[in-house]
């Protein structure tokens, strides 16, 4: 089987515009089916295979998320490496709404999720480092990438997985500040983990759509709906140059 690359999309990317699709399917995987069918096809030139994460019509919150069934699913569809684009609220200064940032590490704050494919009929307990969770290669690729299409990414950052689907508040922001965050999501974990269990290397596209509780002025959702656009123009542009350079 052809080997492709994997794009999971998450709030603000349902859909992968500029992929020509030749078909998608919806196949069972022994921990469910996944968030959405995969759509197969060429996107600018580059065979990838694209998941909605939350699903095709956003419906799926983040601790809802099959995150099992996804990543089985894109390896049993013969994927070789994946390249997830989240959306996040800035922590640190610098992270400001509209910058796409390719975070280095991550704190896991979630709980009760489905986390592991060596949870039952084992022969020995299996532990998976994880460390550094997104690959160094892959990383690199998409540095590489978004210099030679000039667009402005921060490439250092510790992206702090929250439970949801609520917001944090501004005192947990600030403990997760004092644990080193930069940025915070709600997806991150357990899909990176999952990916190294299953041998797929692994790197996220982070876009910055909003300050976190209690670093920034003004309504959190206004901020989202503002920058969440701008800032998937700049991943899409990134997307292209570094599936290229894969």
């Amino acid at each position: 089987m052809m080997k492709r690359c994997a794009i999971i999309g998450g709030t603000g990317l349902t859909v992968l515009d500029g992929l020509e699709a030749a078909g998608s399917a919806q196949s069972a995987t022994p921990f469910g089916f996944p968030s959405a069918p995969l759509s197969s096809g060429k996107f600018h030139g580059t065979e990838v295979v694209f998941l909605a994460r939350h699903g095709l019509d956003h419906n799926i919150p983040p601790h809802r998320v099959n995150y099992r069934a996804n990543i089985r699913a894109l390896f049993d569809a013969g994927v070789d490496r994946i390249i997830a684009v989240n959306a996040v609220g800035g922590i640190s200064a610098g992270m400001w709404p509209g910058r796409v940032v390719i975070p280095h590490q991550l704190i896991d704050y979630t709980y009760g999720r489905e986390h592991t494919f060596f949870d039952r009929d084992l022969d020995k307990v299996v532990h998976v480092e994880l460390d550094p969770p997104y690959d160094t290669a892959m990383r690199q690729a998409v540095i590489d990438a978004a210099a030679a299409a000039q667009v402005d990414v921060l490439t250092q950052a510790v992206y702090g997985a929250t439970q949801g689907p609520r917001l944090e508040t501004a005192a947990e922001i600030d403990r997760m500040a004092r644990d080193g965050c930069d940025l915070v999501g709600m997806t991150a974990m357990p899909e990176a983990g999952l990916a190294r269990e299953i041998g797929l290397p692994y790197v996220s596209i982070c876009v910055v759509v909003n300050w976190a509780a209690g670093r920034g002025e003004g309504d959190i959702h206004g901020q989202i709906e503002r920058f969440l656009d701008q800032g998937m123009d700049s991943v899409n542009m990134l997307l292209q140059g570094c599936l290229a350079g894969l």
